[in-house]
């Protein structure tokens, strides 16, 4: 298979070069993959009006995008997009990486709701949801996991019950990235516990200015507080913005699973960009070792060799999602070894920084620390990522039994109804 660029694709590389020289500034500091996830984390962290000026930046940069046609390079041209490939998107992407733009707060609405919404949902909501969502002007978020369910999507509890054109949400949802400055949701939500636990749910748009939606955010370890929780009391929903038919919201979910998995594995977006090695020899070049700037010596260099051979192991796996993509096919399970090894990677590689600093790696004072404390916030951050969209154990799961062939776990809950799945202590019996 031939990596290069096409004389097509070469043709709208320039043109994106020429779009992003003129209106942003290219990065003069550190902008590979490991600076893109300590972005992440500072992301939402004072809850103050420098979180809302970092809205307002990136909406209007989103906005600027749209109105020059470079936002969804997939999405269709009714809803705003350009009609594009699966390659031009991944070009779109190396080629803005090279830039200093605002955090992109749109990737649940623009990676996830908006794949779902224009696979499942009806022309209207079609018409309504897509062109604000990818103009920036209205913010998603996901609100999928809860307290008692862990990483068990269809264990959820969440209540929708109909009355009359509406339903009536009752429940709470946690690890809800950005909902505070949210407009609308996607909501999976238990409407009949009498079915099986995959077979009884319903898949729904909230708008979280909704009477009864409450949000309180989560503190995080690294100091950020882009979580929350979202608790939900007597919630109205209209049976307009449900998504998907009744007691089908797990296919509809499955769907925004997989483009979520591709979204944070960094998919086809990282292919020929940076692996983030950049930033680690950028870091090793400040760090010595014996006198010698780590970087010479020569197990440090064994160390990034290995990075590099799990890197390019990622890279040509992502082109078999790019393939499939380019085919009509859905992102298959090759997106969950991304997913688990990109975050893998990026812990062990923080790790092994912070190690090769000494004392000075437990510093997380910005103005002191090597490269602004960058290795400390992926450090501490990276396990959220590596429980979003899926922990390690289920990621683990999906490869054995889809790309291994290996036998399912075993399932006592299969077929039974999900009021009549047991949920307290077991008791020992003699």
């Amino acid at each position: 298979m031939d990596f290069n660029d096409t004389p097509q694709e070469a043709e709208f590389r320039a043109e994106a070069q020429r779009w992003l020289s003129d209106n942003a500034k290219p990065r003069t500091e550190s902008g590979g993959m490991m600076a893109m996830f300590a972005e992440a984390e500072g992301e939402g962290g004072n809850r103050g009006e420098a979180e809302w000026e970092m809205v307002r930046q990136a909406q209007a940069w989103q906005k600027r995008k749209y109105d020059a046609g470079w936002a969804g390079i997939t999405w269709p041209k009714r809803y705003g997009g350009r009609g594009a490939s699966i390659m031009q998107q991944v070009i779109w992407g190396q080629e803005e990486a090279k830039y200093e733009t605002p955090p992109n707060i749109f990737m649940i609405g623009i990676g996830m709701a908006g794949p779902t919404i224009q696979v499942h949902g009806s022309n209207e909501q079609k018409d309504r949801y897509l062109k604000p969502m990818l103009s920036g002007e209205e913010i998603w978020c996901q609100l999928f996991s809860e307290p008692g369910a862990g990483s068990d999507l269809a264990g959820l509890r969440t209540r929708a019950v109909k009355e009359g054109d509406e339903w009536v949400v009752n429940g709470q949802k946690v690890w809800t990235s950005g909902a505070h400055y949210s407009k609308w949701g996607i909501l999976v939500t238990r409407s009949d516990p009498s079915a099986p636990k995959h077979k009884g749910l319903t898949y729904f748009i909230v708008d979280m200015e909704s009477p009864g939606v409450e949000i309180r955010p989560i503190r995080q370890m690294t100091g950020g507080a882009n979580f929350n929780e979202v608790f939900f009391k007597d919630v109205r929903i209209p049976d307009s913005n449900r998504l998907g038919a009744v007691g089908q919201g797990w296919s509809v979910a499955i769907t925004t699973l997989m483009n979520e998995r591709m979204s944070i594995g960094g998919g086809g977006g990282m292919l020929g960009g940076d692996s983030g090695l950049s930033d680690v020899i950028k870091g090793l070049g400040k760090v010595y070792v014996n006198g010698r700037p780590a970087i010479e010596n020569a197990a440090v260099r064994h160390q990034l060799a290995r990075f590099m051979t799990r890197f390019k192991g990622l890279e040509l796996t992502g082109y078999r999602t790019l393939s499939a993509l380019s085919m009509g096919g859905m992102p298959g399970a090759e997106s969950s070894i991304m997913k688990l090894e990109m975050g893998l990677l990026a812990q062990q590689m923080a790790a092994f920084v912070m190690e090769l600093q000494g004392p000075n790696g437990v510093l997380m004072d910005s103005d002191v620390a090597l490269m602004e404390a960058m290795w400390q916030q992926v450090y501490l951050g990276v396990p959220a990522i590596r429980i979003a969209g899926g922990t390690d154990e289920v990621q683990r799961n999906i490869i054995g039994e889809r790309v291994l062939g290996l036998p399912a776990d075993v399932r006592l809950d299969k077929g039974v109804p999900f009021n009549e799945v047991p949920t307290g202590p077991r008791t020992a019996t003699v």
